[in-house]
């Protein structure tokens, strides 16, 4: 067997995770992850990839040559934390840094929270990223892999991925990196602003589909939409039944979007003081030099709909894996409408 190009650490094997890890093992690359406060489905899916389950982070850190951390965006600096911590008791054998990709679902303020936690580590090189798209898929053979789709992987920082010596830029191209500023945040930024685009076009379409069907109309609904906007029929039907499984995770990453649209876009509205970010990553309350009052209410709007999904909807239960219901929109409407009653 051949020489692994690099040992590539991934934090965790969820479903983009999953297909990350498939397609760089189908490319010679080691991939390893610490699952061991996981689910079993998680060990399962690792073990599905080829995934070398290792015990602790700190046998992570000492092996790997870049970890990806994709993760739920509420869970994204409680890893950088573990990472770095891991880092001051691991022993190296590797004399070139470690790079840390930060892929997660965050505002530009987490992820230069995450940068400033990291500053005191020079051996730990952090870029800023996020995950456009859905996960890569592959159709494997018995011979060879031949991957048919890949998202975007948009990165942003001092430290191209691409020259990293340990074969930086082939794992670059594989994973199809656009490094877009020198800066962290504007990787993380954009991320964001495309989210904002797609889920929260999915998170109005809950709200219709579910307020047409408890009013009776909702096949009418459905008709005029074919007929004069197919398109966004069409795009409503494809969140719809691609949501349950995710919901939970876009509670917090519609929070992470108020937070950039406050920050960076000057959306705020008048009201009570907007939430600002400690050293630590964590929030508190208080106001902003300069702001009229807390913003981003559309946004944490589209939060609370993503939550009443995962937290009182049977949909909250699904897995990606394993799906059972809201697989047509007329069920995914039927179950936000029991809920509803349920109230």
């Amino acid at each position: 067997m051949a020489q692994p190009l690099a040992t590539v650490g991934i934090l965790s094997i969820g479903d983009m995770g999953l297909g990350i890890a498939k397609l760089l093992t189908a490319s010679n690359f080691r991939v390893v992850t610490n699952v061991s406060d996981r689910s079993k489905d998680t060990h399962r899916r690792a073990s599905s990839a080829s995934v070398e389950l290792l015990p602790t982070d700190i046998a992570l850190v000492e092996q790997a040559d870049y970890i990806l951390s994709i993760v739920p965006p509420r869970d994204a600096f409680s890893i950088a934390r573990r990472i770095e911590a891991a880092s001051r008791s691991a022993q190296r054998q590797q004399s070139t840094p470690l790079y840390f990709l930060d892929l997660n679902a965050v505002s530009p303020a987490t992820s230069k929270a995450v940068a400033a936690h990291f500053s005191s580590s020079p051996a730990i090189r952090l870029l800023d990223g996020g995950i456009i798209g859905g996960p890569p898929k592959l159709i494997e053979t018995p011979d060879a892999s031949f991957c048919t789709y890949k998202p975007s992987v948009v990165v942003s920082g001092p430290y191209p991925l691409h020259d990293a010596p340990e074969n930086g830029q082939h794992l670059a191209q594989l994973l199809n990196v656009k490094h877009i500023s020198a800066e962290i945040g504007p990787a993380s930024g954009l991320k964001m602003c495309f989210a904002a685009m797609s889920k929260g076009f999915t998170a109005i379409a809950i709200e219709s589909f579910t307020t047409a069907e408890r009013m009776g109309v909702l096949p009418e609904l459905q008709a005029h939409l074919k007929e004069y906007n197919p398109s966004a029929g069409a795009s409503a039907t494809r969140g719809l039944v691609g949501m349950p499984p995710k919901a939970y995770r876009w509670v917090a990453e519609m929070e992470e979007i108020a937070r950039t649209m406050e920050e960076f876009g000057g959306f705020r509205s008048r009201g009570s003081g907007v939430s600002v970010e400690d050293e630590d990553g964590q929030e508190s309350s208080g106001k902003r030099k300069g702001s009229e009052g807390r913003g981003g209410d559309l946004f944490r709007g589209v939060s609370d709909v993503y939550r009443f999904v995962a937290d009182e909807t049977r949909l909250g239960q699904e897995k990606t894996e394993s799906r059972e219901r809201g697989m047509t929109v007329e069920d995914v409407a039927t179950l936000c409408v029991e809920a509803m009653v349920e109230r």
